[in-house]
């Protein structure tokens, strides 16, 4: 049993000591907690909650402190994936609820697995999802003195049960001060996608991951036989000619952990009951 998170980019240019010591060590307690629960639960249920736990902490632009659009509202994204099954179910800029990655589990047994904008609030609301504003103080600070900050932060899990199956989920609060509509890669298979062999999640810029099919491709490779470190060095020197910045996190189905960004420095953390890693 194996778990790795991440929570977006730790960036020197607008983050400072205090905050990293403080994303450090929530971060080994969230991941702590994810392996905890996993002694008990499935891939799936164990990733959904580790990024519950990561939208309701305000370090992390994810459910509560997500990034303001540029007309002032909130949308967020949340995917997650089971690789038993290869289903996938997923939220695109829904708004107003505390726990976009709750939903898209919510969405899971449903044919209509992926739902956006009014169509995902509704179906929030409709299946008992309270009205919840997920802005908080410093975001509305920084969207109203129109800081050029890049929004670097999204949050996601890997997990790999005792069983052997493997589930992914990640969610995003967005780049911050985007044109209404925007798509982020959160809830595609570019930026969150698992199957038996191996689960990624991604972050960093999200058409620059879109661009790459970053998720899809490391798993597709490691799937067709390529050692899981290889398939993230290609696909991550596939992002170079266009400067694509990207960070993903990704277990495979022998327990194998890898992690790997194109720009410094993501946000992660990895446990496996014994042993952590944690971004320095």
């Amino acid at each position: 049993m194996k778990v790795i998170i991440h929570g977006g980019f730790f960036s020197e240019s607008h983050t400072d000591a205090g905050t990293k010591l403080a994303k450090q060590e929530a971060m080994s307690a969230i991941v702590k907690a994810a392996y905890e629960y996993l002694k008990e639960h499935t891939a799936l249920e164990t990733v959904a909650y580790a990024v519950t736990l990561l939208e309701d902490d305000t370090l992390f632009n994810a459910g509560t402190g997500s990034q303001i659009q540029s007309d002032g509202k909130i949308r967020m994204s949340a995917a997650l994936m089971d690789g038993a099954t290869q289903k996938m179910s997923g939220v695109i800029n829904i708004e107003e609820v505390k726990n976009p990655i709750q939903v898209a589990v919510k969405l899971m047994p449903f044919d209509d697995r992926v739902l956006g904008g009014g169509g995902a609030t509704n179906f929030a609301r409709y299946n008992g999802f309270e009205a919840f504003s997920t802005e908080i103080p410093q975001r509305r600070a920084e969207y109203e003195a129109k800081l050029e900050i890049k929004g670097l932060g999204t949050v996601g899990c890997v997990a790999l049960d005792a069983t052997g199956n493997i589930a992914v989920a990640t969610s995003t609060g967005g780049k911050g001060f985007e044109m209404p509509g925007r798509i982020s890669d959160s809830a595609t298979v570019a930026g969150n996608y698992a199957n038996a062999f191996c689960g990624v999640s991604c972050t960093g810029v999200g058409e620059d991951i879109v661009s790459n099919a970053t998720a899809a491709k490391i798993v597709t490779r490691v799937t067709d036989g390529m050692p899981i470190k290889e398939a993230f060095a290609k696909t991550f020197e596939e992002l170079k000619p266009y400067d694509g910045f990207a960070g993903a996190i990704a277990i495979d189905r022998d327990g194998n952990i890898c992690h790997q960004d194109s720009h410094p420095s993501m946000v992660y953390a990895s446990y496996d009951g014994e042993e952590m890693e944690l971004f320095g």
